[in-house]
């Protein structure tokens, strides 16, 4: 419990301290006029309270991420509770705060016109395609885990398919209406029965008090199938530390925010509320994984379906029916919640390299059909599969936008560790994995670590290579 009581209290600290300091390096000015004012049009640019704003982004950003990855994570020890801390503190709410209120700088501009800005017209165009794919991967995915848990709670005959088909139209409603019309009257309900649902469980941790693992237990990891904790823990655990998603999410909040000085708590902010719900499942997942009821439930379980079982046995257990009917609740309310707004994503992203006014409504309905055509074609792939490329294609995309990020400080003469430092890591992350995994090219794990390295290094010298030159322009230039 000690453990447990310091990272949370970390977490906390971390936005006071830590969030504070990256809002000065950034210079957050509260006198400039916000593209929620200036390009106001009625649907996608439009003044909203910052509570809202800020329900509306955590649910975005937190799906079942905090969740489900927490859970899987957690099986890997103590480990989990480091990075969840660390990598919500200095690598998740950092990406998402600077992707947000650059984008609040640039008129609400999307993630691969940022990316384009900083990373060169190449990555950009690479970008726009890559991420409207990621979003696409996102509301499939998001699809079929809520509609095969609302069959199996409904009669036979309202199935999988009625149930997908079902999601999918609220998902055209959801893409299509101005903001204001369904995502913001229902998400800020839908995110306090998310919050409600972890202080809960963390009331129940102190009230229970379970043996929970300490850093003096050492940081072994104790995953039963023996996966490597690096990567494989640091792409489990994305939404709860770090997540490339969000970045994606951001830029739709910072066309309906009024000031910028709102920024650090609705983007920081989210980001380690989402860090604190993943501390609090990774916890209480720990905990039942070593009792014998949660080792007989995670084995008679299988593939996504084992998260979902645990997270149903601890709410019932330690929250009773009101429990129970929130986990509910947040198993299929969450992910729908967090793919209706990838499709708004991929609609605003693909809107704005074509540059196609989106006040007509049909101009809104000609981009989304076919993105939603495919990802109903996605939806009939197998999903373990999908979901294993969309969790490196998640984390792949943090490595873009730190790296662009990172380039931005630079050329703001801002401190550029802030930023470098994730980037370097979750480099390192990525190509390792894509070296190690089996949906990868399933390398040994010694030469996986080698490649890995030498990846991360080659850009590392590519970066330093390019901020030679960049400084050595400016000097030029002021000469």
């Amino acid at each position: 419990m000690i453990t447990f009581s310091i990272a949370l209290a970390a977490l906390i600290g971390g936005y006071f301290l830590y969030g504070k300091f990256v809002e000065r390096v950034f210079g957050a000015d509260s006198s400039r006029r916000t593209p929620a004012y200036t390009k106001q049009d009625g649907v996608d640019y439009l003044p909203l309270p910052p509570w809202k704003i800020f329900m509306i982004q955590f649910l975005n950003i937190a799906g079942l991420g905090p969740i489900f990855g927490a859970v899987m994570g957690a099986k890997f020890g103590t480990a989990s509770y480091l990075w969840i801390v660390l990598g919500s503190i200095f690598a998740g709410a950092v990406h998402d705060f600077l992707a947000g209120m650059i984008s609040l700088r640039h008129g609400g501009e999307s993630l691969p016109e940022t990316i384009g800005r900083y990373l060169g017209n190449n990555f950009k165009q690479f970008m726009r395609g890559f991420t409207v794919l990621l979003m696409v991967l996102v509301g499939a995915v998001f699809v079929a885990g809520p509609a095969g848990l609302l069959a199996k709670l409904t009669p036979e005959h309202l199935n999988l398919p009625f149930w997908a088909t079902v999601v999918f139209a609220y998902y055209v409603l959801a893409t299509l209406l101005p903001i204001d019309k369904i995502i913001g009257k229902i998400y800020p309900i839908f995110a306090i029965a998310l919050i409600f649902m972890a202080a809960g469980i963390l009331v129940m941790i102190f009230w229970y008090h379970p043996p929970l693992p300490e850093l003096t237990d050492g940081l072994r990891n104790t995953h039963p199938e023996g996966l490597p904790l690096f990567p494989m823990m640091f792409v489990s655990i994305a939404c709860g530390a770090i997540s490339g998603f969000h970045a994606t999410q951001s830029p739709m909040m910072a066309r309906c925010m009024t000031n910028e000085k709102y920024g650090r708590p609705v983007f920081y902010g989210a980001m380690i509320t989402e860090g604190i719900v993943a501390l609090i499942w990774a916890a209480a997942a720990t905990y039942f994984f070593h009792t014998e009821q949660g080792t007989a439930l995670f084995a008679a379980a299988s593939g996504n379906d084992n998260a979902s079982v645990i997270v149903d046995s601890i709410t019932r257990e330690w929250l009773g029916p009101i429990g129970g009917l929130l986990a509910v609740l947040g198993v299929i309310a969450a992910p729908i919640t967090s793919g209706d707004t990838a499709f708004r994503s991929a609609r605003l992203i693909v809107a704005d390299f074509l540059h196609v006014d989106q006040r007509p409504i049909l101009k809104r309905l000609a981009i989304s059909l076919p993105l939603f055509a495919s990802g109903f074609l996605i939806l009939h792939a197998d999903f373990s599969v999908v979901w294993r490329y969309f969790a490196w294609c998640n984390q792949t995309l943090a490595v873009f936008t730190l790296w662009a990020l990172s380039v931005y400080l630079v050329r703001e003469r801002k401190p550029v560790l802030v930023t470098l430092v994730p980037a370097l890591f979750m480099t390192a992350v990525c190509s390792t994995y894509l070296f190690i995994a089996g949906e990868g090219l399933h390398l040994p794990p010694t030469l996986s670590y080698v490649l890995g390295g030498c990846t991360t290094l080659l850009v590392f010298v590519l970066f330093l290579f390019w901020r030679k030159r960049f400084e050595a322009g400016r000097s030029g230039e002021i000469r």
